[in-house]
């Protein structure tokens, strides 16, 4: 018995690309192919796929929401395809049922084997990085936060944070503010090192 699979994917050329790697396996059928998360969620609730690829571009990308959404409807799966993880976005995906999360680096047998086994129900996360996220529970943080903190980490001002998440920068400034407080730390710079030191980010 085949493997209905729904893609979802922003980006054309990735988009197409993922779909024909997956219609060379002769037990997974391509049964939908989107350009939006919200279109994978709309396809899911009429369609009911068997596993839902969801194309995952950050901390501020709504794909764990919307595949939260969808391995919650009857018969369905969802699985989050991306570049890189953080510790928070595999906690996040974790929590929320996700059947598991799979880098772009990985070989197509790699990735046809996550596919086969999110079907079966097993959960595929990397066992180091999935370790070191759920054993530091202890931040006092909201994920909210934690997307501030880690566009922090990457160098972002203010401005630039504001304009990613779709926050004003007086809420980003907030945020800020209330992690620097939350952690005693005397600067954002401080809560950062704070927050790398306890594994967090």
């Amino acid at each position: 018995m085949g493997i209905d699979v729904l893609v979802s994917d922003d980006l054309d050329l990735s988009r197409f690309a993922l779909t024909a790697l997956l219609e060379r396996h002769e037990e997974i059928r391509v049964v939908g192919s989107v350009d939006s998360n919200l279109g994978a969620l709309e396809f899911a609730e009429c369609h009911s796929p068997d596993v839902v690829i969801v194309s995952f571009e950050g901390a501020d990308s709504d794909a764990i929401v919307i595949a939260e959404k969808i391995a919650s409807l009857p018969g369905c799966r969802s699985m989050l395809l991306g570049t890189t993880f953080t510790r928070s976005i595999v906690r996040q995906a974790f929590d929320a049922g996700i059947g598991g999360i799979v880098e772009r680096s990985v070989s197509p047998r790699q990735f046809f084997e996550a596919i086969h086994r999110v079907h079966r129900g097993e959960r595929v996360f990397d066992p180091e990085l999935t370790v070191a996220a759920l054993v530091n529970r202890d931040s006092p943080l909201t994920q909210r936060e934690f997307s501030v903190l880690e566009h922090v980490s990457r160098g972002d001002t203010v401005v630039e944070i504001a304009a990613r998440l779709h926050l004003s920068q007086g809420t980003v400034r907030n945020y800020l503010s209330s992690m620097v407080a939350k952690l005693g730390a005397r600067n954002r710079i401080d809560a950062l090192r704070i927050a790398r030191d306890a594994h967090w980010i």
